[in-house]
């Protein structure tokens, strides 16, 4: 669900410190926090449940959140046994 269009749009407190040019890049955790125009062109290592993934953030990211660009699920691929033949 969405955030209602009369509230602003949601940034953590510590993810606005690390907007300004002189403050040192950290990691954050906020996935929740809408990307500002502000942090077009910005590095920004985001943890995504186990290990931090750095993501550069373009202007095509702006409104939407940290989170949508980070995966947290882990891709699957069956493996397939050599040797075996199927019987019919």
């Amino acid at each position: 669900m969405s955030r209602s269009n009369w509230k602003t749009p949601f940034i953590d407190k510590s993810l606005l410190k690390r907007l300004k040019p002189d403050h040192e890049k950290k990691p954050t955790w906020s996935r929740r926090s809408t990307i500002y125009p502000a942090a077009v062109g910005l590095k920004l290592p985001i943890h995504n449940g186990k290990n931090m993934v750095t993501r550069k953030i373009k202007s095509e990211m702006v409104g939407h959140k940290l989170g949508e660009f980070v995966t947290t699920r882990k891709t699957f691929k069956p493996k397939i046994k050599k040797g075996l033949k199927k019987k019919f």
